[in-house]
């Protein structure tokens, strides 16, 4: 049995900036850190295009923040967020600049080089290069390591958060008390199951982009998060709204992810296209390739299903070669090596999962429904992205909330003790798993299941189907569960699944069609902004 003052579960953005922000305020508390991989392997780790925050006073400010990402968030934003995450966001990231991370300057260094990304009505887009997620993540790895108070966990997975249900309670959604004791973590090394007792636990386990075929999220995005908190009884909502990216590079080697072209391309004047060289984005919203991602997703979707496609372009001839290369160098790189040369030929694109704008309900604190767990980032659903996520405000949101994390939980740990009597885990009446094939394939189903029915256009119809389909992955895989031996491909099937059941669910309890929820069946835009809460 171990403890730690501060258990906090995911080491991206969120997860680091609460571990750096607690050590600020405490550097006596013992914090832990977990990673199911390497510490930067991270949703945080890909993101390309930037951190958006009003920074140029003279041609910006607040309020032109707060209405493009209310805008984007089609009328199901909390406004009292919104005004929080853009006027703590400047300095959020002045302190990661002060910790390490370098963005992109002006040519006369004197000026960090704002970009514009769709649905911005003004250049606040701070990047390093096409590396913006990376350099911030090494920046931030190298500032936590400076503190000897915190320790990370590599190659740990989180099964489950540890509750009144495992004393022997039966927890109920409805219970107004559930509290976290910590959570069991298994060892991916030893294959060991270990209990890590916290006084206060943070969720900070990023997206869930795995449950589809495509996506630009790494293959650790599972939604291992979001799937602890609903086994505990814990309040998730805002399910249906995924957002896909309308441009990760077209593949027919079924590259997993897949590879983001990022929406800074089109801000710095990169046009699509379908495959013929035409312009297409003028039918569909009047700011034509720099609209909103849903708005794109769609119209790619559409242009797609129409011709009979199977990507569109984005054509990049007429950009700057020079400035191109400087600013997307991984992107540059990347066309090349597949035989593609963006200033000769057009990039051919796809939409992709890209990330997950519910999950987790916290409030302003980044307190979840349970006592004593707190969780930030894309884990969550703070009512900042509403019904779609404005460009480049998911890293700005992980700061953000780290830091009122930190705050939070500093203000109140004194008082909050152990609890001990938490049993160890029961590997009894376990075997060792056979047929890995069973869960391979479990995954692949879902997988198909999500992208057919579940997509960036839905109906009733799909979605029923995809409920029964996924009913019954879950029952055979329950049975796996309780039978076999825990292996990290079980885990992660079994979160996927509930995930996937979370997102479908909520789907179709929307009757209406909203932000990044698409429905045939209803088309038109409700007049009531009702969450989906699971």
């Amino acid at each position: 049995m171990y403890k730690s003052d501060v258990l906090i579960i995911g080491s991206g953005i969120a997860g680091l900036t609460t571990a750096i922000q607690l050590s600020m305020i405490n550097p006596k508390l013992k914090i832990t850190i977990v990673s199911k991989t390497k510490t930067d392997e991270c949703n945080t780790k890909y993101a390309q295009g930037g951190i958006s925050a009003v920074w140029n006073h003279n041609i910006d400010d607040f309020s032109k923040h707060i209405a493009d990402t209310l805008d984007a968030g089609d009328d199901l934003c909390n406004p009292n967020i919104v005004k929080i995450v853009v006027e703590e966001g400047p300095k959020r990231v002045q302190e990661l600049i002060d910790w390490g991370t370098q963005f992109d300057k002006d040519n006369d260094e004197s000026k960090y080089d704002l970009a514009r990304e769709g649905g911005h009505s003004e250049n606040r887009i701070l990047h390093y290069r096409d590396l913006t997620g990376a350099e911030i993540e090494r920046a931030l790895i190298e500032k936590v390591k400076s503190y000897s108070n915190v320790t990370i966990l590599e190659h740990y997975f989180a099964i489950d958060l540890l509750t009144q249900h495992h004393l022997g309670y039966n927890v109920t959604r409805i219970m107004p008390d559930i509290e976290c004791y910590g959570a069991y973590l298994l060892d991916l090394k030893s294959l060991d199951v270990e209990t890590h007792l916290a006084k206060l636990t943070v969720l900070a386990t990023g997206g869930a982009g795995q449950i589809y075929r495509a996506t630009t999220n790494p293959i650790v995005a599972t939604g291992d998060g979001i799937a602890m908190m609903y086994r505990a009884k814990g309040w998730v909502e805002n399910m249906e709204f995924v957002q896909f990216h309308p441009t990760s590079l077209y593949n027919l080697a079924g590259e997993n992810p897949s590879f983001l072209i990022s929406e800074a391309v089109r801000g710095f004047g990169g046009i699509l296209k379908s495959k013929d060289g035409q312009e297409f984005m003028h039918k569909y919203d009047e700011r034509l390739s720099l609209a909103p991602r849903d708005i794109v997703a769609r119209a790619i979707d559409s242009e797609l299903k129409a011709r009979g496609d199977e990507y569109v372009c984005l054509d990049c001839r007429h950009l700057d070669q020079t400035e191109f290369i400087k600013h997307f160098p991984t992107i540059y790189k990347k066309c090349k090596s597949v035989g593609i040369d963006p200033f000769v030929q057009m990039i051919p694109v796809v939409p992709a999962c890209h990330y997950l704008c519910g999950g987790i309900k916290v409030n302003e604190h980044g307190q979840t429904s349970i006592h004593r767990l707190y969780a930030g980032g894309e884990c969550t659903s703070t009512g900042l992205h509403g019904a779609n996520r404005l460009a480049s405000n998911s890293l700005l949101e992980g700061a953000v909330f780290g830091e009122r994390i930190a705050k939070h939980i500093g203000n109140q740990i004194d008082q909050v003790q152990y609890n001990e009597l938490i049993p160890e885990w029961n590997t009894f009446g376990t075997t060792e798993p056979k047929e890995m094939v069973l869960i391979t394939q479990s995954i692949k189903e879902l997988k198909d299941i999500m992208s057919y029915y579940v997509g960036i256009v839905r109906s009733n119809e799909r979605l029923k189907r995809a409920l029964d389909r996924m009913h019954l992955l879950y029952t055979e895989t329950e049975e796996l569960y309780n039978r076999t031996v825990l292996s990290p491909q079980l885990c992660e099937l079994r979160n996927l699944i509930t995930i996937g059941y979370l997102v479908t669910r909520s789907a179709s309890m929307r009757k209406e069609s909203r932000g990044l929820h698409y429905t045939t069946d209803y088309p038109e835009k409700s007049k009531y902004k009702q969450n989906t809460l699971l």
